[in-house]
């Protein structure tokens, strides 16, 4: 297969469900290119974070069947990855802390 490192990992899932997995259990939810398997996604990480995955757990979403009006069509399968990372590797990928927030407001007061 012929992927670039830089097309495997499209980008990050930002959901409640994944904040949580990455504050709490430092799990990354990552959505990847669909042709994309465990060890190229796993050489990625490696290369673009430096950090080692433990377990990695692709779920593959199959398009859904939709209609307008009298055309017929498949939304495109999606894939997302859940990586948990070896002892001793982290990635922040959700960096929003309540520092930032508490500066963010007292500037905002401040301003007026």
């Amino acid at each position: 297969m012929d992927l670039a490192i830089y097309n495997i990992i499209k980008g990050q899932k930002i959901t409640e469900k994944a904040y949580r997995l990455n504050k709490e259990l430092k799990k990354l939810v990552l959505e990847i290119h669909p042709k994309a398997n465990k060890p190229m996604l796993a050489q990625a990480l490696k290369k673009l974070f430096n950090v080692e995955a433990e377990k990695i757990a692709i779920i593959v979403s199959k398009g859904k069947n939709k209609r307008i009006g009298r055309f017929k069509f498949t939304d495109k399968d999606r894939k997302k990855a859940i990586i948990t990372l070896k002892k001793g590797y982290s990635v922040d990928a959700m960096d929003i802390s309540n520092a930032e927030i508490q500066e963010d407001l007292n500037q905002k007061v401040s301003a007026e």
